[in-house]
């Protein structure tokens, strides 16, 4: 079989004595013709009024604000902006009018060469195309803060202009319970301080951080509150398939669109399991997802959704860019020779504060729940030495583990990623 690894996967050879369960996402079909969609939902939004008439409302209309996400996910934007570009020139924008803001948080700021993959080629040269810093003081703007006291530093460009787009996809997130709507407000656009609060240690350990749960999520809850302050006059986002075709759509108002789409999520994503395996091989569901080390965290907080205490889970993820670029911070601490309990300590009572942290804290609870081993394209002196563990290949990774176990091991084998996630029945808030 092939479980999706970079751009073209990676062919597994399972031992017919295995024990093994394959689980597969429900059939979702892409659009036929995706840009007519997107356009039908721009004319008729969720509570919402058209975008034409937003536009006629606005008496200054020089700046308009396009938020995209970065080259890190796999959101068909070039599909959506070919749409909107098209029905914003015939209300009379002019592309001049036009930036397009580059949702990074705290990622790297988009190289050149991915800009295709963001912005599509036609429009990459036609339209202004701006890289969010979140570093960056001077290209912020400050907002107030919270009823939780979160500081609101928000892009200065898109604060500023008179037409405020948000873009993006939805699907099911491992602490902010789902991506999209929000989400692409903060952290995507906020400023380094606004980031760190919302994603603190506190908040992140809450049962409620997980993948799939939103209504009790603090994340989630204080990007309402701040997407409320910062504003967002329209929004399109979609969901897709594991192929990476759009098969939902939906426009209008921000928190209507992101609702609507996380039902129809909660209905076609998640799967009921009688109890956890063994031995639970995921990855990140491919390129660009599984970009690098950093990213594939997310994969393994997959398998803890699956995995048996003290079991074993195989995180398969190319990393074609290491550890991750620009992830310093990262790299330090799965190399600061911590157990992953006095490592997770340190980060919860505060002794430990940087950016990124929250990507630590989580690697560390799924090593206290059970041994990760990573098939990737990195050596074994490059995965630190915090608690992960090497295999060259997901058949090796399986082998070590059943000479510890036995042959009857169960095996669970999720092979698209977060398209398909598993759950025990009341394990889900």
């Amino acid at each position: 079989m092939r479980i999706d690894y970079g751009e073209n996967g990676l062919d597994l050879s399972l031992n017919p004595q295995w024990n093994v369960t394959v689980l597969r996402p429900k059939e979702q079909k892409g659009l036929v013709d995706p840009i007519e969609k997107i356009r039908e939902a721009i004319k008729n939004p969720l509570k919402c009024k058209p975008l034409y008439k937003i536009i006629k409302s606005k008496k200054v209309l020089n700046r308009i604000c396009i938020v995209v996400s970065d080259s890190t996910r796999p959101v068909p934007s070039p599909i959506i902006l070919e749409a909107l570009i098209k029905d914003l020139n015939e209300y009379g924008i002019q592309d001049n009018q036009i930036s397009i803001l580059i949702a990074t948080g705290l990622h790297r700021p988009s190289r050149k060469d991915e800009l295709v993959r963001i912005v599509g080629n036609n429009l990459k040269n036609r339209l202004k195309i701006i890289n969010h810093v979140a570093t960056d003081k001077n290209s912020l703007k400050y907002l107030g803060e919270t009823q939780d006291k979160i500081p609101i530093y928000m892009n200065k460009h898109y604060c500023e202009s008179d037409l405020k787009i948000i873009t993006g996809y939805v699907e099911p997130h491992f602490f902010f319970g789902f991506s999209g709507g929000m989400k692409a407000i903060v952290p995507g656009i906020a400023g380094i301080e606004t980031i760190k609060a919302n994603h603190s240690a506190k908040n992140i350990a809450s049962p409620y951080s997980r993948f799939g749960i939103y209504k009790n999520n603090l994340l989630h809850r204080n990007a309402i509150e701040i997407s409320r302050v910062v504003g967002a006059d329209f929004i399109i986002n979609v969901c897709i398939n594991e192929n990476h075709e759009i098969v939902k759509v939906a426009a209008g108002n921000i928190e209507e669109v992101h609702k609507v789409l996380v039902d129809y999520q909660l209905k076609h994503i998640f799967e009921e399991i009688k109890e956890p395996y063994d031995i639970v091989v995921c990855g990140n569901g491919g390129y660009p997802l599984d970009l690098n080390l950093y990213q594939a965290v997310k994969s393994m907080a997959i398998g803890e959704l699956a995995v048996k205490k003290d079991g074993t889970i195989i995180s398969v993820n190319e990393c074609v860019e290491g550890i991750g670029k620009g992830q310093e911070n990262f790299r330090e601490l799965i190399f600061s020779g911590f157990e992953p309990e006095k490592l997770y300590d340190k980060i919860l009572n505060g002794e430990i504060v940087t950016p990124d942290q929250w990507e630590i804290q989580i690697l560390c609870r799924v090593l206290m729940k059970a041994d990760v081993i990573l098939v990737s394209n990195l050596n074994e002196n490059e995965i630190g030495n915090i608690g992960l563990k090497y295999a060259k290949t997901v058949e090796e990774g399986i082998e070590m583990e059943l000479e510890k176990t036995s042959l009857d091991a169960k095996i669970l084998i999720l092979p698209h990623g977060p398209q398909i996630l598993p759950y025990i029945k009341g394990s889900r808030h």
